[in-house]
Parts: C-alpha cells; structure tokens; sequence
C-alpha cells in the first residue's frame, strides 16, 4: 500500500492563449522538479504531467478547468506550483508580441 500523501486540486487556464506549446513545456519542466507522481485532468482524460504531447492532447483553452493530483512527498508543493502557472493570466514565458508586424 502506498502511504505517500496524495492531493488534487482543480484549477483555470488563465491565459488568453490556452495550455499552448511554449506553456506546456514550462509546465513539464516546472514538474519535472519534482519527486512525486503528477497527472492532469480535462473532462476525465488523465495525462502524465510530464509530456507535452499528453498536456497539449487535453486541448486546453482558455478557461479550461483542469485537475492535478500530486502523489508523493513534495505533492503539495508541487501542486501549488503547477496552479500558479495554470492561473496566470501571462502566457509563462512568453514571447509575444516580440515578432509584431514591422
């Protein structure tokens, strides 16, 4: 039996471009941080948090509720990180507006 605590917590997509490429990828990275299990959720499609492809498969928009559920010893910490990207309003680390028109 695994005692590691589990927590899962639901979050909005803040940003005006949805869980695109360039935020997934912060989001696996911010997850990658971290020693626990991690998977997210969209309309009950479970993905491993660490996978672009898998996150960017949930197609999630702006205003998307998304689930995460954090197995393990950080699980917390790591929840509270991943939802602080989810509900920025920013695009993470985002480029636009960098190649505007001439």
């Amino acid at each position: 039996m695994n005692d590691s605590p589990t927590v899962e917590r639901e979050f909005t997509v803040a940003s005006e471009l949805g869980l695109h490429a360039r935020p997934a990828g912060q989001f696996v990275q911010t997850a990658g941080r971290f020693s626990s299990e991690i998977t997210v959720s969209a309309d009950g499609e479970w993905v491993s948090a660490r996978s672009v492809l898998s996150l960017l498969s949930l197609a999630a928009g702006p205003g998307t509720r998304l689930k995460i559920r954090a197995c393990g010893t950080d699980a917390s910490e790591a929840i509270d990180a991943l939802g602080r990207l989810l509900e920025s309003p920013s695009d993470y680390v985002s480029g636009r507006g960098s190649q505007g028109p001439g």
